[in-house]
């Protein structure tokens, strides 16, 4: 049996998926990736799939240690300073997170006091460091092309790869974000498929597929090396790069994009609310040609 027992909880609004990762031995336990509901329409948000997480780890008497994100993302809101409030734990992200918020600072014009230096999370974390969860390590691994800040999560025999990779299936992340690169993508995803061949993978989102009507989120090592659509054993950077390059161009902007970017990077607090004591999110305005 594992040392590890992964629990997911599938937030299907966002196709995110959000894990409980925890340490047989002592209960202890890490969040990877929560979720805030977000509903851009009403400008509301809530907290109904962040407290089942909270519930599952409460009444299974589980101590958290670890809120840990694998990126900014574009896709949600993260729900991790509600989590903390409610459970404790620290947050923690990639340190390249620093250079995500100096490009999204003068995207957004964010406030002048807005720092980038990444205090607003508890713990950056470098390349290959090791941080504990219970009586296991976490290795991490900066797996950046998507964005400049991704990183993968490397526990026991799971690694936990965020947007990285995806089903076999369905293929790779896109790498059209501020600073993203397809070219560093093959590259952090090889990184990635030299783990041994049996590690278990768990993915950041699933949509299904053509040939699949269900979702998933569990695969391995060998499977992507296998059976992935675009990044299989066999297929050369230049091809690969010539792919993503090609199918980024034909992707719309995520829906949730301009809101969730402007929270993500301040570790999932809201902006300061204004004179009449509201929060507000900046929608930058471009005019199309």
């Amino acid at each position: 049996m594992s040392k590890i027992q992964i629990t997911p909880f599938f937030h299907e609004p966002t196709f995110t998926v959000a894990y409980v990762v925890t340490d047989r031995a002592t209960n202890s336990c890490a969040i990877i990736d929560p979720v805030l509901d977000y509903d851009a329409a009403a400008g509301q948000i809530s907290h109904e799939f962040a407290d089942k997480v909270v519930s599952y780890v409460d009444k299974n008497g589980l101590t958290l240690e670890w809120i840990l994100e694998t990126h900014a993302h574009a896709d949600h809101l993260t729900a991790a300073p509600y989590i903390k409030e409610k459970l404790g734990g620290l947050i923690g992200v990639g340190d390249h997170i620093r250079r995500v918020q100096s490009t999204f600072k003068a995207i957004y014009n964010l406030e002048s006091t807005f720092p980038t230096d990444g205090s607003q999370f508890d713990q950056l974390f470098v390349d290959g460091e090791v941080i504990t969860l219970g009586h296991l390590d976490i290795e991490v691994l900066h797996t950046p092309g998507h964005t400049p800040a991704c990183v993968s999560y490397y526990i026991e025999d799971a690694v936990f790869v965020g947007d990285t990779l995806f089903m076999p299936d369905y293929g790779t992340a896109r790498a059209d974000f501020p600073n993203g690169s397809a070219q560093t993508l093959y590259q952090s995803i090889r990184k990635i498929l030299a783990l041994p061949e049996a590690t278990r993978m768990f993915v950041g989102h699933d949509y299904k597929s053509p040939t699949r009507d269900h979702f998933a989120w569990e695969t391995s090592v060998i499977e992507q090396r296998r059976n992935n659509i675009h990044v299989k054993d066999g297929v050369s950077q230049a091809d690969f790069v010539a792919m993503r390059e090609a199918r980024d161009a034909t992707l719309a902007v995520p829906k949730l994009l301009l809101p969730a970017i402007q929270v993500n990077v301040r570790a999932g607090q809201l902006p300061p609310a204004e004179d009449n004591g509201k929060c507000y999110l900046k929608i930058p305005l471009t005019i199309k040609s």
